[in-house]
């Protein structure tokens, strides 16, 4: 297992590099020395393992999550991401919708595409789409302003970047019509 997840754009390999190389210096302790200490962590859930460092150590969030995801790569966002996709995606109605969107942006130049617990995100320099199950369909948010569709929405506590400032509910494969895939599109140039 890499230290990192291999679906990142490529600033986000650079954030993730400063992490690291910052970790000693900033911290007074190396990454693996970090993960020592993490196994001794009385914790077992990851956002309670993170809460611990912050309380115990005064470790911040994307620290913590660098080194838990070392000490506990089973436990890691990005572990294994196909069976987080199978467990987000496990109602064939809303995958087949996803299926579309991918569909939809797979011959963009320098796509990335990750796969997060509670959302699949597209990415550029930046993330441009994300995609997440909803009830009655997929909830897809997009880096465009909402007036651009009038089908679009302004996102409502979705979890995912706050560059993504429209939201589309799609209920059916056939919803990824050209005008979704002219805002993903667009999303897409702006990213």
């Amino acid at each position: 297992m890499s230290d990192r997840p291999s679906s990142m754009t490529s600033r986000q390999e650079k954030w993730f590099a400063s992490i690291l190389e910052s970790m000693e210096r900033e911290t007074g302790k190396t990454l693996d020395e970090w993960v020592v200490i993490a196994r001794t962590c009385p914790e077992t859930r990851p956002a309670a393992r993170k809460a611990w460092f912050k309380a115990v150590h005064g470790i911040g969030t994307n620290r913590a999550s660098v080194i838990l995801g070392k000490a506990f790569p089973e436990t890691a966002h990005w572990a294994e991401p196909d069976n987080l996709r199978g467990a987000l995606w496990a109602d064939a109605g809303a995958r087949a919708v996803l299926e579309a969107i991918e569909a939809a942006v797979a011959d963009f130049p320098g796509l990335v595409s990750a796969q997060r617990k509670g959302f699949t995100a597209f990415s550029k320099a930046f993330q441009f789409a994300s995609a997440r199950p909803a009830r009655g369909g997929v909830r897809l948010g997009l880096a465009v302003e909402p007036d651009a569709d009038p089908r679009l929405g302004p996102p409502k506590n979705e979890g995912w970047s706050e560059r993504l400032t429209s939201v589309l509910v799609l209920t059916a494969p056939a919803g990824v019509d050209s005008g979704v895939k002219a805002l993903l599109r667009q999303a897409f140039e702006r990213s």
